[in-house]
């Protein structure tokens, strides 16, 4: 499968009809777990997702809680696991945008799904 940038570090599983066993299975979550490993990936996520396109400023007027040097750090490393795509305007002065890849979107409905299983979890009083 092709990658959908350069600098990915490794490309996106197919959609063929893998059986994994217990130990793959695992294996397999625990390398996306490390993807988005991170205080602020998710949170970078959920802004850029539905096809917004954000300046560096306006991610970090929308997480205020984050160190520029922190935004920037989750950025770079979501960008080289191919989540996000930088833009580069070439102008003066620069501007930079931030937007999700195809595969960083493709991370909408399962999280949206673990969003509703932990909501069905915290509604759940009977354990």
């Amino acid at each position: 499968m092709t990658r959908t940038h350069q600098k990915v570090s490794h490309a996106p599983p197919g959609k063929g009809n893998e059986h994994h066993t217990p130990v793959t299975a695992a294996d397999g979550v625990e390398r996306a777990l490390r993807i988005l490993e991170g205080r602020w990936k998710l949170i970078i996520l959920f802004h850029l997702f539905g096809g917004q396109v954000l300046r560096f400023s306006e991610l970090e007027r929308a997480i205020p809680a984050v160190s520029q040097k922190m935004l920037t750090q989750q950025l770079r490393q979501m960008e080289n696991d191919g989540l996000v795509r930088r833009i580069v305007h070439q102008r003066v002065p620069p501007k930079v945008e931030y937007a999700l890849t195809d595969w960083g979107q493709a991370l909408c409905p399962a999280l949206d799904a673990i969003l509703t299983w932990s909501e069905a979890a915290a509604g759940d009083t009977g354990t």
